[in-house]
């Protein structure tokens, strides 16, 4: 899966790149009673946890500033090697954890939201992409599709800045640090697995 892909099945966690991406509000950011508004992502960690057998793996991520301050501007970074064509469906699999103190409870998926298993990422991307409009920038300069199937080969993503909009969060996704565990499948066959940390403060 191209940079693309993986970086905006990520990064969809926090509803952050469909409107940075595609000018787009998604449903998730409504107002609504018990939520907050998101004001700062902090921490960010990653680490590839396919054990080097995946046919996807993460060769880079940057994110900057760190934290990155919400609303305000991302500059995201990514390296992506794949050796098999990737084709719909592509599943995956989130398992969000907020620590609490020593522990770490894994969260619900509501709305969408938190620990959720999506059936297919390729149906996601276009929601966010019509198929037959041309990929957003950056990607088009870089020539990353943003549609499934994706070719086998490495693709980059140079440092990019994004533009990012008021996020609200429910209140059971505020304050903390967290740690997502990201598992992109198909037909039963893991093809990427990427580790996620990082912090969130909310107003």
């Amino acid at each position: 899966m191209p940079a693309a892909g993986l970086v905006l099945a990520l990064c969809a966690l926090l509803q952050l790149c469909p409107a940075a991406l595609g000018g787009l509000r998604p449903q998730l950011l409504v107002e609504r009673s018990g939520s907050r508004r998101l004001s700062k992502v902090g921490g960010f960690s990653w680490e590839n946890c396919g054990e080097g057998k995946d046919p996807v793996v993460l060769q880079s991520l940057s994110v900057a500033p760190d934290p990155i301050s919400i609303p305000g501007n991302l500059r995201i970074s990514a390296a992506v090697n794949g050796n098999k064509a990737l084709a719909s469906p592509l599943k995956t699999v989130l398992v969000v954890e907020k620590a609490l103190g020593d522990l770490w409870i894994q969260l619900p998926c509501i709305d969408q939201l938190g620990s959720c298993t999506y059936d297919d990422i390729c149906t996601i991307l276009d929601t966010l992409i019509p198929p037959g409009t041309p990929c957003p920038e950056p990607l088009l300069t870089y020539g990353i599709p943003c549609h499934c199937p994706f070719k086998a080969g490495s693709y980059s993503l140079p440092a990019s800045d994004f533009a990012l909009p008021d996020v609200e969060l429910p209140s059971f996704m505020t304050n903390g640090n967290y740690r997502v565990r990201a598992v992109v499948s198909s037909k039963g066959e893991e093809l990427a697995c990427v580790k996620l940390g990082f912090s969130l403060q909310s107003q």
